[in-house]
Formats: structure tokens, C-alpha cells, sequence
């Protein structure tokens, strides 16, 4: 952004030209961030939130095994997402009343155990309706580390007061760290799949959600993000800050990047199925991520004179055209190079997005307004996932592309909307 109040900086080398000064100054950058968060908040917050990736992905296909529908395993997964976007905001604005910790110990507890109910009941054929509880209350109880942890590192560098790239850089590196989750989740279903069956890759887990997210919570870092005063009694006569215009606008442009992730989600799923090769859709989908954390890593470096809504709608339109040719592919190694290429684009709109909604929301209301922002990408992936999984078993994967394609397109016309913030609109962080 552009228009922000000015802040201290620590001291930093004076910038050249050359290519290598700048990714050394990158590399400074995340050695700054990790100086100020400790090593080891970034393994468990990883760790913590990898079992939301492999229970969203692997959902379809584990129900999809034990049904044999790969509609009921859209519908159920769809349900599975529906859950985490109702309860993702309810999170959000628990933490910044009650405290990260107290809050993030019991979700990930509770997660655990309907994890593990979730997938006994998959592999007990239940009816469709039983799972269909079972996913939501498996994604009701998701502790919410990804969102949680982007406010707390925000929280931490700014109570150092840093400039602006050093808080672009937490967001990049929360934002890879998402995007490695989404390789490594889809990509331990598909080993899975591949030696025995998506169960095992559930139990796993739902141990890893109980053991770092209570890590995750336990960290002494939990208190950096302090409390709202709302966390007793609001006041006669005083209201929460609200949120500007510019927030909601993001979330709708989050949106439909959940449904542009959905349709290739089901379209990925559907075009392995079709060509035979089912047991690869987890590591086609983690060919993706990786291209897609590589190019993550890589934005910490992005001059902050290239103004978020300009990033937003250079890359929900290139997300656009690279995500054509995913429609028309119809042979796996031509489906491998088309989600490498595309996947380039998924990390830059990611950061931009949740970039833009730290730069809007009030300072007090930052864990609900992230964890708002991850629940409307979620949503959007949720519900395409259940229609356009219906949609590419009656019509074809085809179809399930084009939906995402669409989707991108509507998103860069909402990313044309979004306009620089004045910083009259930001609340400032209390010591």
C-alpha cells in the first residue's frame, strides 16, 4: 500500500540494482522475521495446520473409496468446508476476546476426536446424512492455526515496529507455509492411497492436529496478540470498530478463489479418475503447490511501491488465462504441466489478499478479519467442490475447469474495485 502512516524501521543496507543484493535482502527479511518469532513457532503453526489440508482434500477421496460416488464425496466434503466457514469467523473473534491460547487448546483437542469419528464412519459405509454430520463437525472444530498464526506474526513484527516489507514478508511466509500444506496434505492422501488407503493418512491427522495444535497454542508467542476490551462486557454506548467497505470486497474476490481452487480440485479428481490414474489426483494437485510455494517465498521480495490492488488484479487476471488450458487437457502429462504453470498464480493472489485484509481490518478485530478471509476462500472452495464434482461425473472434467475459470475472470473484476486505503481507516496496534 501506499498511503500509510509512517512507521520506525530498524536499520537496514542501503538497496542496489544488482540481483543478488536483492535476494540477500529478501533473506534478511525472513532472518528478521524469524528473529522476532522464534524458530519454532513456524514448525508447530506448520504442523498445526497441516491436518486441515489432507482432511479437505482427502475427503473426497476417502469417501469417495468407501461409497464409491465421487458426488457423495464431493457432498461430503463439501459439508466437511461449510462447517469451517461457519465456525472459522465464531474462532477468529473468540481469540481477540479470550486469547489465542485457551482457545486454539480446545479446538484442536476437539478436532482431533472428530477427525477421528469422521473417518471410522467413512470406513463403516454410514449413510450419507450421518457423514454429512460427521465432516461438519469435523470442520466446525478446526482450531484455526493458519489465520491465527497470520495475526500473531503481524502481531509480533509490528510491536517491533518494522517497515512495511517485513510485514509483507510474515504474510508471504504464512501464506507458503499454507501453500506447502497444500502439497504435502494432498500428497501424503495420495501415498496413502497409492500403499493401503486415505485412512491412515486421517489417523495421522488427527494426531498431528491434538500434538501441534496444542503446541501451537502453549507457544509463549500466544500473548503477543492482546486482548480486545471486549473480551469482558462491551461498554453502554461503545461499539466494536467496524469494519471499512474495502474488507468485504476482498472477501467476495476470496471467494471466488476458493471456487477458481474447487473447480480444479474436482476437475483434477475427475480427469485422474477418467484416464485411469485416480491414485495421482493428490500428487497432481501437489505438483500445483509447489510451483505455487516456490513463487510464494519469492514475493517477500516484490518493491512495496507495487501497490496491493495492482498486484491483486495483474494476478487474478493471469490466473485467469493460465487457468484455459486446464480445460481442454485430456492426457495426464499435459495435466501435469498445465497445473504446474497455473499454480504460479495462486500464491501471489493468496498474499495479496489476505495483504489487503490486514491492511483494512481494525487492529483489534485482526484475528476474526483473518480468519474471516480464510473462511470465505474456503467456503468457495467448499460448495464447488460438492456442485462441480456432480457436474464433471454427469458432464466431464471439462466442466469443472471452466467453473474455475470463470471464477477467476469474475475475480478480477472484483479486484478493479478494490482501491488504496487511506490510513485514517487503520487502528493502531496499543503497546
Amino acid at each position: 500500500m501506499t498511503s500509510r502512516t509512517s512507521r520506525p524501521s530498524t536499520p537496514r543496507t542501503p538497496s542496489t540494482p544488482t540481483t543478488a543484493v536483492k535476494a540477500t535482502g529478501t533473506l534478511d527479511t525472513y532472518r528478521q522475521v524469524i528473529a522476532v518469532t522464534g524458530a519454532l513457532l513456524p514448525v508447530v503453526s506448520f504442523l498445526g495446520r497441516l491436518p486441515v489440508a489432507v482432511i479437505q482434500f482427502g475427503s473426497v477421496l476417502l469417501v469417495t473409496r468407501t461409497s464409491g460416488s465421487l458426488a457423495t464425496g464431493g457432498t461430503v466434503a463439501c459439508a466437511l468446508a461449510l462447517g469451517q466457514v461457519a465456525m472459522g469467523p465464531f474462532v477468529g473473534r473468540l481469540a481477540d476476546r479470550r486469547g489465542q491460547r485457551p482457545v486454539v487448546l480446545a479446538f484442536a483437542l476437539l478436532n482431533s476426536a472428530a477427525i477421528a469419528a469422521y473417518t471410522l464412519g467413512a470406513l463403516y459405509g454410514l449413510p450419507t446424512l450421518l457423514l454429512v454430520v460427521l465432516g461438519v463437525l469435523a470442520g466446525a472444530t478446526v482450531p484455526g492455526v493458519g489465520p491465527l498464526a497470520r495475526a500473531r506474526g503481524v502481531a509480533l513484527v509490528r510491536r517491533e515496529g518494522v517497515d512495511e516489507r517485513v510485514v509483507n514478508a510474515v504474510l508471504s511466509l504464512e501464506s507458503t507455509m499454507d501453500e506447502l500444506s497444500f502439497v504435502l496434505g494432498p500428497a501424503f492422501i495420495g501415498v496413502a492411497s497409492v500403499v493401503a488407503h486415505p485412512a491412515y493418512a486421517f489417523g495421522a491427522a488427527a494426531l498431528l492436529v491434538a500434538v501441534c495444535g496444542a503446541g501451537f497454542a502453549l507457544h509463549p508467542t500466544a500473548a503477543a496478540v492482546p486482548r480486545t476490551a471486549a473480551d469482558a462486557r462491551p461498554r453502554a454506548g461503545v461499539e466494536r470498530a467496524r469494519m471499512p467497505r474495502q474488507v468485504h470486497v476482498v472477501r467476495v474476490g476470496l471467494v471466488l478463489l476458493g471456487v477458481l481452487l474447487g473447480g480444479c480440485g474436482a476437475g483434477i479428481t475427475a480427469l485422474t479418475q477418467e484416464l485411469g490414474h485416480e491414485d495421482q489426483a493428490g500428487l497432481v494437485y501437489a505438483a500445483m503447490g509447489v510451483m505455487s510455494a516456490v513463487v510464494g517465498l519469492s514475493m517477500a521480495a516484490v518493491p512495496e511501491r507495487f501497490a496491493l490492488p495492482t498486484r491483486w488484479r495483474l494476478a487474478t487476471g493471469a490466473a485467469a488465462l493460465l487457468s484455459l488450458p486446464l480445460i481442454v487437457t485430456h492426457t495426464m502429462w499435459l495435466l501435469y504441466v498445465a497445473v504446474t504453470v497455473f499454480g504460479a498464480l495462486f500464491a501471489p493472489n493468496l498474499i495479496t489478499g489476505f495483504g489487503l485484509t490486514e491492511r483494512a481490518v481494525p487492529r483489534e478485530r485482526l484475528a476474526e478479519g483473518m480468519t474471516v478471509a480464510a473462511s470465505a476462500f474456503v467456503g468457495g472452495q467448499a460448495v464447488t467442490l460438492a456442485v462441480a464434482g456432480r457436474l464433471a461425473q454427469a458432464h466431464g472434467p471439462a466442466v469443472a475447469f471452466a467453473m474455475g475459470s470463470a471464477a477467476a475472470a469474475l475475480a478480477f473484476l472484483v479486484a478493479l474495485r478494490v482501491r488504496p486505503l487511506q490510513a485514517a481507516t487503520r487502528a493502531v496496534a496499543a503497546p
